[in-house]
C-alpha cells in the first residue's frame, strides 16, 4: 500500500498512518516493511512541498472484529491493499537432471553475465565465466595508471573487466523494467555488502566505491557454487557442430569445450561482435542515444529541486530526470544516468576515441552533479547497414578526441554559451580529472543534435532554475549510454537464430540499459538455458 509522509515527519508515524488508511488498529500490524520509497519533489505552485511516498508490505494478525475485517476487505477491493505473490527465487524445482548435466560458458563478467552464472550455478549447472578484462584489483590499478599517464590499455579500462562498464558508473539499480527478479537480485547485493536501503529506495544506488567491495564478495559466492572465472581471456571465435550448436569457444587463452554459451559481452566489445558476425551470428542495427554530459554545482541542483536551505541530512542530494518532448521537427531530449555528488570520467577502450560517462561514490561527496543529455538516433541519421550506427558513434568520438588535443582532455563549453552559440572565454571548475579545453562543441555535433539540445536545455531551465546558467558545463561526447546493435533472439527460447545453444543477453545484445535490467535479462535467459518457464 502507498502512504505519504512529509519530510519533517518521523518514520515512527508510518505504522499508525498505514493502520488508519486501511481502517484497522495499529496493534494488528505484526510486521511492516518499506518495499519502495520515493521523494516527491514536485513544486505545488511556488512552494516546495516535499514528501516521501512509501509503498509498504504489511503482515496482519488474524481478524478480531468484524469491523476491522470489513476494513481489510474494503482496502483489498479498492486497491489500497493487495495480496503479495509468492517471492521469486533463482532456484527452480522443475529443472531436469539432463539440463543440469552440462557445462555453460558465460562470456562477460558484467551484471548480465554474473546473474546468468548465479542462476545456472544455484540450479546445479557447471559454469565458466570469461572476461577479456582483469579482476577488479588489477582493473583498478590500470584505471589509476590511465588517469596518471593518459596511456590507455585497450583491455584494462573503465569498460572491460570484472563487473563490466557499470563498475565505474555509480551502481544505479533503478530501472523502468519492473520484474519480480529485482528483489532476489537486490538481496544478493545487500548480502555482499551493499547498503540495505537499496532494497526499497526508488533511486537505489550502490556507489562506485562500495561496488569495489561488493563485487569480490559476489565472486566468492559464485566460486563457492563451483563457478570458475577466467579473466584476461578474450573470446575470439566459436566452434560449432553441423546443426549450428556451439561445442567450444576459442579464446586468447585457448579452446574451452562447452555445451552452450551465454553471450554477455557489453556494448563496447565491437571487435568481438564483428568477429562473431563474420562467423554467421546475426546482428541488426537499432536506435541509440547520443549527446553530451552536463555538469552543475550540486548546490544549484539541490536549490532548484528542494528550495533554499534544504535539509540535506534528511533528503540527501537532489537528483533529476528531465524530458523535453519533440517539437517543430526537433528530436526529443532526455537526461540519463544522473549522478548527484559525482564526477565525469573518460569511458574509453579504443585509442583515438573519447566518450564521457558519469559515476559517483556511495556518499555522493563530490560538489558536482552530472548527467547525460541525449537524443535518440535511428537509421535516418546514421544510415543503413548493420554497423552504420557504430561507425557514426566512433566518427564523433574521434572528432571529440582530436578537438580536445588527442590526450583525453575533454572538449567543453559553458551551458549558456552553448545555447547562445558562442565561444566560452572561461570555463567553470569540473570534476573531470584529465582536464578540459574550451571548444565550440555546439559545432562538433551535427546541427540537428545541437538544435535539439538547445531547445531541451531551455525547457529544463524552466523546470530546474539555473540549469541553463553560466555555472553549468557541457562536455562530450556522450555516446555509449546505449548500444547501436542488437542480436536477434527467439522470444521463447531466447537463443540466437541458427545458434540454438547461444543466448545473447544484456546491453551488448541490445536487451538492457543498465545494471538492474542487464542482471534481470541474464537471469531470465539462464532460466531459458535450463528449459524452465518464467518464474
Amino acid at each position: 500500500m502507498g502512504v505519504e509522509l512529509r519530510v519533517e515527519e518521523s518514520d515512527d508515524v508510518l505504522r499508525a498512518r498505514c493502520a488508519r488508511r486501511v481502517g484497522i488498529a495499529p496493534e494488528r500490524i505484526l510486521h511492516l516493511r518499506v518495499a519502495h520509497r520515493a521523494l516527491d519533489a514536485r513544486r505545488r505552485g511556488r512552494r516546495h512541498d516535499l514528501r516521501f511516498v512509501h509503498h509498504v508490505d504489511l503482515t496482519l494478525a488474524p481478524d478480531e472484529s468484524a469491523a476491522e475485517g470489513d476494513g481489510v476487505a474494503r482496502a483489498l477491493r479498492t486497491g489500497i491493499l493487495r495480496e503479495l505473490p509468492a517471492p521469486v527465487r533463482f532456484e527452480r524445482d522443475d529443472v531436469t537432471s539432463g539440463a543440469r548435466d552440462r557445462r555453460v560458458a558465460v562470456v562477460g563478467a558484467g551484471p548480465g553475465g554474473l546473474y546468468a552464472a548465479w542462476t545456472l550455478a544455484v540450479n546445479g549447472v557447471a559454469v565458466d565465466v570469461f572476461d577479456r578484462g582483469p579482476s577488479l584489483r588489477e582493473r583498478g590499478r590500470a584505471v589509476a595508471r590511465f588517469i596518471r599517464t593518459r596511456e590507455l590499455d585497450s583491455e584494462r579500462n573503465l569498460l572491460f573487466g570484472e563487473g563490466g562498464a557499470g563498475t565505474y558508473s555509480d551502481g544505479k539499480l533503478y530501472t523502468r523494467t519492473r520484474h519480480a527478479l529485482e528483489e532476489p537480485i537486490l538481496e544478493t547485493l545487500v548480502e555482499a555488502g551493499a547498503d540495505p536501503s537499496i532494497a526499497f529506495d526508488a533511486r537505489s544506488h550502490v556507489g562506485t566505491d562500495r561496488l569495489h567491495r561488493v563485487l569480490p564478495k559476489l565472486r566468492e559466492r559464485l566460486e563457492s557454487m563451483g563457478v570458475a572465472f577466467h579473466f584476461e581471456t578474450r573470446l575470439e571465435g566459436l566452434s560449432r557442430a553441423m546443426d549450428g550448436r556451439v561445442t567450444a569457444i576459442e579464446t586468447s587463452a585457448g579452446r574451452f569445450d562447452c555445451d552452450g554459451v551465454v553471450l554477455a559481452v557489453g556494448h563496447s566489445a565491437r571487435d568481438t561482435l564483428r568477429a562473431l558476425h563474420g562467423e554467421g551470428l546475426p546482428l541488426e542495427a537499432k536506435p541509440f542515444q547520443l549527446g553530451l554530459r552536463v555538469e552543475h554545482p550540486q548546490a544549484v541542483v539541490d536549490a532548484g529541486r528542494f528550495g533554499p536551505e534544504p535539509d540535506l541530512a534528511k533528503l540527501g542530494h537532489a537528483y533529476y530526470s528531465l524530458v523535453a518532448k519533440s517539437a517543430a521537427g526537433r528530436a526529443a531530449v532526455h537526461s540519463f544516468c544522473m549522478c548527484p555528488g559525482g564526477q565525469i570520467v573518460a569511458a574509453v577502450a579504443q585509442p583515438g576515441l573519447l566518450c564521457t560517462n558519469g559515476m559517483s561514490n556511495s556518499r555522493h561527496s563530490s560538489p558536482f552533479a552530472n548527467s547525460g543529455l541525449v537524443v535518440t538516433l535511428g537509421p535516418r541519421e546514421f544510415g543503413t547497414g548493420v554497423f552504420a550506427g557504430v561507425e557514426y558513434q566512433e566518427s564523433l568520438e574521434a572528432r571529440f578526441f582530436e578537438a580536445g588535443g588527442g590526450d583525453y582532455t575533454v572538449p567543453a563549453q559553458r551551458v549558456d554559451d552553448f545555447v547562445a552559440g558562442r565561444a566560452s572565454r572561461a570555463l567553470p571548475r569540473s570534476s573531470y580529472k584529465l582536464g578540459q579545453a574550451a571548444t565550440r562543441i555546439d559545432r562538433l555535433l551535427p546541427e540537428a543534435i545541437t538544435e535539439a539540445l538547445r531547445a531541451g536545455i531551455a525547457q529544463f531551465d524552466r523546470q530546474l532554475p539555473g540549469y541553463a546558467g553560466d555555472a553549468g558545463l557541457l562536455v562530450g561526447v556522450e555516446s555509449r549510454s546505449s548500444g547501436p546493435l542488437r542480436i536477434p533472439r527467439d522470444r521463447r527460447t531466447r537463443s540466437a537464430p541458427g545458434f540454438p545453444n547461444l543466448w545473447p543477453v544484456g546491453e551488448g545484445a541490445g536487451y538492457a540499459g543498465g545494471i538492474m535490467s542487464a542482471a534481470i535479462d541474464g537471469a531470465r535467459s539462464a532460466w531459458a538455458v535450463l528449459g524452465v518457464a518464467e518464474g
